[in-house]
């Protein structure tokens, strides 16, 4: 078995990411879902991308790079959120 090859850029980190981060936040906004499976709605949106947009010459490089998409959306948001949190406590102590 031969693994894909994966042809990447740039831009893909930086568009991708932020369109998976963003639709996630929109779907959670109008139509509260609960929070358990916002990840998962973020990882379908990052293979959704990354299959039918980014690699749709090649599905398994489309999947393979869609879970990057995906788990670096989640990843992103959970350092965000931690960040602003402890910025926010460490204001208030002051």
């Amino acid at each position: 078995m031969d693994f894909p090859t994966i042809h990447t850029n740039f831009w893909d980190a930086v568009t991708a990411v932020p369109i998976v981060m963003i639709v996630t936040q929109l779907i959670k906004l109008f139509f509260k879902v609960p929070k358990q499976f916002v990840p998962s709605i973020a990882l379908v949106i990052g293979l959704i991308i990354s299959v039918f947009f980014s690699h749709k010459k090649d599905v398994i490089a489309g999947i393979f790079m869609g879970w990057f998409y995906g788990y670096a959306a989640i990843g992103s948001y959970a350092s965000l959120k931690t960040t602003i949190i402890a910025y926010r406590e460490s204001k208030g102590k002051e």
